[in-house]
C-alpha cells in the first residue's frame, strides 16, 4: 500500500473516501469532524442526534458529499469515549474504517490522523497507529484461490495535517507504522500457509529471503548434521518421525559485539501429536503451530527495517510431528542439548522439546544473551486459562516480565503473567530420566503452567519469558484488526519490547 503524509485540511482532500472520527462523548462536533459536517449542512451531528450514530471503537457510518467536497464520500470512524481513548482506540478505529472502505471498492482513503488533534496523542504515536489498524484490516490472504478476485483492494492511504509542524512526527511514525504491519502480515501469510508448500525447509527459505532483502540482518540455517553435533536430541527426535528435514534457523541484527536479547519460536510447521496422536476433528489448524516462529521471523525483519540499536539473536526450531515407523514414542528418553534427559509421556507435547534445544543453544551464544524470551503455541490449557484476551506470560525475572507486560499494553497484543509455583516441577518427575515431558496423567491441572516449568529446565540462570501464544495466533471469525485466520500474533509485542528494551543491569 502507498502511504504519504499531506500538508492540508481534510475537507479539499482529493481522495476517493476522506475519513473522520468522532467520540462515544462527542458535545460540539470540533476540528476536521466540525469541518466537514459544515460541509455536509449538519449530517453527521443529525446522525449522532437522531442515535444512528453512537460513536463506539470500530462503529463506522458513511455519508455521500454530492459535491460539496472534493471526496465523493466521507467516512466517519467512531474511536470510543474520552476517559478510555488510547492508541488502541485509533488502531481499531482506522482499522475499522479502512475495512469499510475496501469492502465497497474504494482504492484511495485520505485521514486525519486520529488521536493526534483533540486526542491529545504524541503524533508519532498517533500515525503509527492509524497506519497499523488500515494495513492489519485490510489484509488478505487468496494465494491459492482460482477465478475471480473479490473487490479491488484498498491501495493507497494519505494522512492529512494541516499543522506542518507535525508532518515530521508523522512521517516517522507512519514509518514505523508500516515496518510493524507489513512484519506482522508475514507472519500472518506463513501461518495461513497450507503445510504442503510451508516446510520447515520452505521456513528457512522465507527467513534467507527476508534476510536477503536487508543488509544488517544474517541469517544461518543448520541442518540435521549439525544438530546432532551440537546434541540437539529433543528437536531430533520430534523430528525422526517425519520424512521431512528439520532446520534450525538463527537470525541475527545489530552490533555483534554487544550481549543480544534473545527471542525464541517453536516452528512446527505441521502437528499431528505424532504417536499420541490428535482427534481429526480442528487438526487442520495445526499447520499455524509454527506461529511463534513466525512472529520471530517478522520481529527480525521490523528489527532490520526500523534499524533497532539493539543485537537482535531470533532462533527459529522447524520440523513436523509426524507418526510413523521411525517416531518417538512414549516411554521413550531424549538427551536435550543441556545434557538433561526427558522421558516422553506424550508426543503431542513436542513443542516444549524443541524450545528445549533452542534456549540451551542460546546460551552457548558469545556474547551470551541479556535476556531470552521465547513464543510457542505451547498448550489447549492457556485458552482455559485466558481465552481469546492474552497470551499466558510466565518468567523468572520481573523487570523482563514488566517490559513485556507493557509492551502488551501499548500495543494491544496483550499478556497476562501466571505463577511458576515450584509444584509444578513435581508434576513432571521421572522414575527413569531428569524429567518427564508431561505429567503422566491427563489431563493435568495447571497444564501451561507445567509446560512453562519444564521449560525453565533449559534456560539455566538467565533471565527468561516463555509466552504460550496457542490462543491468540489464529481466529474461525473475522475480528477488529483483520479478517479470519491468522493474526500475526506477537510480531507488534516483540517489537514494541525491543524497541523500548531496558538492559536490566541499569535499572534498580
Amino acid at each position: 500500500m502507498q502511504i504519504e503524509i499531506h500538508s492540508g485540511r481534510i475537507e479539499e482532500a482529493q481522495a476517493d473516501a476522506v475519513m473522520v472520527n468522532v467520540f462515544q462523548d462527542p458535545g460540539a462536533l470540533g476540528g476536521a469532524t466540525g469541518a466537514i459536517d459544515r460541509a455536509l449542512k449538519g449530517l453527521i451531528h443529525q446522525a449522532i442526534e437522531e442515535g444512528d450514530f453512537k460513536g463506539k471503537v470500530g462503529e463506522t457510518a458513511v455519508f455521500y458529499t454530492q459535491g460539496a467536497l472534493a471526496a465523493p464520500r466521507v467516512i466517519v470512524v467512531g474511536i470510543g469515549t474520552q476517559a478510555e481513548f488510547g492508541l488502541d482506540a485509533v488502531r481499531r478505529a482506522a482499522a475499522a474504517g479502512a475495512k469499510r472502505a475496501q469492502d465497497m471498492g474504494v482504492r484511495h482513503v485520505a485521514t486525519v490522523t486520529q488521536g493526534a488533534g483533540a486526542g491529545l496523542l504524541d503524533p508519532t504515536s498517533a500515525a503509527q497507529a492509524v497506519v497499523e489498524g488500515t494495513l492489519l484490516a485490510t489484509y488478505r490472504f487468496d494465494d491459492y484461490k482460482s477465478g475471480a478476485r473479490p473487490k479491488s483492494a484498498l491501495d493507497k492511504l494519505t494522512l492529512v495535517e494541516i499543522d506542518n509542524l507535525k508532518m515530521e512526527a508523522e512521517r516517522k511514525g507512519a514509518y514505523i507504522g508500516q515496518a510493524i504491519a507489513e512484519g506482522a502480515k508475514l507472519a500472518r501469510d506463513l501461518v495461513n500457509q497450507p503445510p504442503n508448500y510451508l516446510t520447515p525447509a520452505k521456513f528457512a527459505e522465507a527467513a534467507m529471503a527476508v534476510a536477503a532483502d536487508r543488509p544488517g540482518l544474517t541469517v544461518k540455517v543448520l541442518e540435521k548434521v549439525q544438530m546432532a553435533e551440537l546434541g540437539m536430541g529433543a528437536l531430533l527426535g520430534v523430528a525422526q518421525g517425519s520424512s521431512e528435514p528439520p532446520k534450525f534457523i538463527i537470525l541475527e541484527h545489530g552490533p555483534t559485539d554487544e550481549p543480544p536479547v534473545v527471542i525464541v519460536g517453536k516452528g512446527i510447521t505441521f502437528d499431528t501429536g505424532g504417536i499420541s496422536i490428535k482427534p481429526a476433528m480442528r487438526m487442520e489448524l495445526m499447520k499455524g503451530d509454527m506461529a511463534g516462529a513466525a512472529a520471530v521471523l517478522g520481529a527480525m525483519q521490523v528489527a532490520s527495517d526500523l534499524n533497532l540499536p539493539l543485537h537482535v539473536v531470533g532462533l527459529i526450531a522447524a520440523t513436523e510431528n509426524m507418526p510413523s515407523g521411525n517416531a518417538i514414542k512414549p516411554a521413550d528418553v531424549l538427551k536435550a542439548m543441556n545434557g538433561k534427559t526427558i522421558e516422553i509421556i506424550s508426543t503431542d507435547a513436542e513443542g516444549r522439546l524443541v524450545l528445549a534445544d533452542a534456549l540451551s543453544y542460546a546460551q552457548t551464544l558469545t556474547p551470551p544473551p541479556q535476556a531470552m524470551v521465547d513464543l510457542a503455541t505451547l498448550t489447549g490449557a492457556i485458552f482455559v486459562a485466558l481465552g481469546r484476551s492474552a497470551a499466558g506470560l510466565f518468567s523468572n525475572n520481573d523487570r523482563v516480565a514488566e517490559q513485556l507486560f507493557q509492551a502488551g499494553e501499548e500495543t494491544g497484543e496483550r499478556v497476562w503473567r501466571l505463577p511458576l509455583f515450584p509444584e509444578y516441577r513435581e508434576v513432571i518427575d521421572s522414575d527413569v530420566a531428569d524429567m518427564r515431558n508431561s505429567a503422566a496423567t491427563q489431563p493435568a491441572p495447571a497444564g501451561a503452567g507445567v509446560g512453562a516449568i519444564f521449560i525453565q529446565e533449559f534456560v539455566g540462570n538467565f533471565p527468561w519469558a516463555h509466552l504460550d501464544v496457542a490462543s491468540m495466533t489464529y481466529h474461525t471469525a473475522s475480528h477488529p484488526l483483520g479478517p479470519k485466520g491468522a493474526t500475526g500474533y506477537g510480531v507488534r509485542l516483540l517489537t514494541q519490547f525491543l524497541r523500548h528494551w531496558q538492559p536490566l543491569e541499569e535499572k534498580d
